[in-house]
């Protein structure tokens, strides 16, 4: 009980001060993803100052592209006569999908819809959803200086970390080496997802723009973002595609755009991106869809884009303590640790059962002993 007081004390406290958080969370991610940048223009004999600039101003030009590119699209969506038009369809198809309803003999079906559904109304529900996702993203915005300023001071710093986790041990600190080789697979992981991310959203743009669905770019940068949320990000995805190709085509071109969706994810998502990471990162998917949830409602958006990097440090956590390892264990996929990591485990569960047996013939020693004095006291 007194663990699961402190973990919660923790977690509130990582929500209230979210504000904090994010910002370091991305700015060590971003460092993750481009730290191969610097490293390859420090191989190349190129000064350090300038190689952390010139992979920061590549994350920078490049996350600033692909926001204000979307921004601009959404703004021209909201902007224009486009929602009314989507809205009106949709009060059609709800109208009609209530003359269905009567036919099957559910009387008043339509009048209901009418009372409770307008054009007006759903346009105005698109207008707010959409002003209100603006909104967060010149917030994130605003905080991407911070970021980019923490970015700069983590590159620099990046080659002298495996030599501070050296020290850490020569002064009698924890071993952090696995903490150090869970980075190089969280790296590993952040660059093949995002390779993968890019394919998808060209691939899911070329898709849009081919059955002529309107906004066929956004729809692109949407299916690359949402790609970084594991299970659910790729059906989110597609689905305001799938609802504008209906609205503004017909049932066959919702199909087909639904159809793409499914063959891109299915082979990307499902075929390539296992075969490129394999299992060394051993989270069950019932405990990624889980972690997406949790990040989630603790720090938004960015929670649920940063959910496995997130939920893997923890779990190196857990396997790093001995009270706490069942939990590891329980999290993972199944028997997929590294001989390495089996070897130590073993070791110190011998070294475990060693001192236990130590300590209880101490104790049986020290028990002998003390009935032995209590006996010639008495005699």
């Amino acid at each position: 009980m007194l663990l699961l007081a402190s973990a919660v004390l923790v977690l509130t406290g990582m929500y209230f001060a979210r504000d904090f958080f994010i910002p370091v969370a991305l700015a060590f991610f971003l460092a993750a993803v481009s730290f191969p940048i610097t490293n390859w223009l420090r191989e190349h004999r190129v000064p350090r100052f300038f190689s952390v600039l010139i992979s920061v101003l590549v994350v920078f030009a490049f996350m600033s592209g692909i926001m204000v590119v979307g921004f601009l699209l959404i703004n021209d969506l909201a902007e224009g006569d486009r929602l009314e038009q989507y809205g009106s369809k949709l009060y059609e198809a709800a109208l009609s999908g209530g003359a269905q309803l009567e036919q099957l003999k559910i009387e008043g079906a339509q009048e209901e819809i009418k009372k409770f559904l307008t054009p007006e109304q759903i346009g105005n529900f698109f207008k707010e959803n959409i002003t209100s996702f603006l909104g967060g993203v010149i917030e994130t915005l605003k905080s991407s200086f911070i970021v980019m300023i923490l970015l700069v001071f983590m590159l620099s710093e990046a080659r002298m970390f495996g030599r501070r986790f050296v020290s850490i041990v020569e002064a009698q600190g924890p071993n952090l080496q696995r903490m150090l080789s869970a980075t190089r697979d969280i790296q590993k992981y952040l660059g093949i997802k995002t390779m993968i991310s890019i394919a998808t959203g060209v691939l899911a743009g070329l898709l849009c723009w081919a059955a002529e669905v309107d906004f066929p770019l956004l729809w692109g940068i949407v299916a690359f973002a949402l790609n970084y949320i594991p299970a659910i990000g790729s059906i989110i995805a597609g689905v305001p595609p799938v609802i504008l190709a209906l609205l503004t085509h017909d049932i066959k071109h919702a199909a087909i755009i639904a159809f793409g969706y499914l063959v891109i994810n299915g082979f990307l998502g499902n075929f390539l991106e296992p075969a490129l990471l394999g299992r060394r990162f051993g989270l069950s998917t019932v405990i990624v869809v889980i972690s997406v949830l949790f990040w989630g409602f603790l720090w938004g958006p960015v929670g649920m884009l940063l959910a496995v990097p997130l939920t893997m440090l923890i779990k190196v956590a857990l396997d790093n303590s001995r009270e706490l390892r069942w939990l590891g264990v329980a999290i993972s996929q199944g028997k997929n640790q590294s001989p390495e990591l089996e070897r130590q485990i073993i070791k110190e569960s011998t070294q475990a059962q060693k001192q236990k047996e130590k300590a209880q013939q101490v104790a049986d020693a020290t028990m002998e002993e003390g009935g032995e004095a209590i006996s010639a006291t008495g005699e």
